[in-house]
């Protein structure tokens, strides 16, 4: 064999090897955010297979101000379990066998995706599986939709320095964010969309601010209201940011960084003003800097949907890292 020869040779069988290496690599998820696939027949999502879907996966976010669903639904029938059905995050296959089954498939058509198979012998097995197994889906989805959330932020993010400076901590916020307000211990940033602005609050409070043996929505209410009344208001006077009354806020106990959690959504709106929108709260109990870190996000978009905007939201504070002292 000559030179040219051999080096024609070397040269095809690298160009084989990187195609056949494409050819292997799973292919990238697509679609927006918070929306789910189901595969299903048409007989059985027409019917009460189909509502006990919807109501599981559709049911109104908790804390908007108005209803929206958990997540936007696209049925298929199961002819139809190819091609870019199968590029979506996550999907739900449901139909009639000889077994009852329920499993979940890590990234079986597309990378990063979850794929839950549910299967019954008769229509009431189906539904009994969907309402035993729903709750760990939609924590395995929304959790699916956090991180492709953060990783599309994390595309372009705002230098960390000043925040990390002032507050000991790292959290990834994406590019369009601006510093509106500094203070010694309150930070606030915002971005402007159109028909409204997100906004993100960074402060801390002495770490006695929250009795964790009293009533804790009480608390954080006057906590999250004092500092309103400092920082956040209206263009009018007496217009500062309050926890709205008409609706209760939901609280719930997590832990965040290794840390005692405290989440709270409800609903803000500006005292003596006609503004308002909904807030998500994380008050985190931080022993080893002797404080209540917050990390609060609210938007206000009176003509927009607002699921999306607070799930932005939600994931830049789930970045949020304490530096260790």
């Amino acid at each position: 064999m000559n030179k040219a020869h051999f080096l024609f040779f070397i040269v095809s069988l690298l160009l084989f090897s990187c195609k056949k290496g494409n050819e292997d690599l799973p292919r990238k998820t697509t679609g927006k955010i918070n929306t789910i696939s189901v595969i299903i027949d048409d007989q059985l999502w027409n019917g009460d297979i189909g509502d006990s879907i919807r109501n599981k996966f559709a049911s109104p976010v908790i804390g908007l101000p108005q209803e929206e669903p958990l997540f936007n639904i696209n049925q298929y029938p199961t002819k139809l379990l190819e091609g870019f059905m199968t590029d979506t995050r996550a999907i739900i296959v449901v139909k009639k066998s000889e077994e009852n089954k329920f499993e979940i498939h890590k990234d079986q058509y597309a990378f990063p995706q979850n794929v839950f198979h549910i299967s019954g012998k008769t229509r009431a097995d189906i539904i009994n599986c969907i309402e035993k197994n729903a709750p760990e889906m939609i924590q395995i989805i929304k959790q699916g939709e956090i991180i492709e959330t953060e990783r599309i932020n994390s595309q372009s993010l705002i230098d960390p320095k000043i925040i990390a400076n002032k507050f000991h901590i790292s959290i990834q916020i994406p590019t369009g964010y601006v510093y509106v307000l500094q203070k010694s211990n309150f930070m606030w940033l915002k971005k402007e969309i159109i028909g409204g602005n997100n906004s993100i609050l960074i402060y801390q409070l002495p770490f006695n601010t929250i009795n964790r043996r009293g009533d804790l929505i009480s608390c954080i209410v006057k906590m999250r209201d004092s500092i309103g009344k400092l920082y956040i208001s209206g263009k009018e006077p007496n217009t500062n940011m309050l926890t709205e009354e008409a609706y209760a806020p939901y609280l719930f106990k997590s832990k965040h960084d290794g840390k005692e959690t405290f989440e709270t959504k409800g609903t803000w709106q500006l005292n003596n003003d006609f503004m308002s929108g909904p807030f998500i709260n994380y008050a985190i109990i931080d022993p080893d800097y002797n404080r209540i870190l917050v990390l609060e996000g609210f938007c206000y978009a009176p003509s927009k949907d607002k699921r999306d905007l607070m799930h932005e939201l939600e994931a830049i504070i789930k970045t949020v890292v304490i530096t260790k002292r």
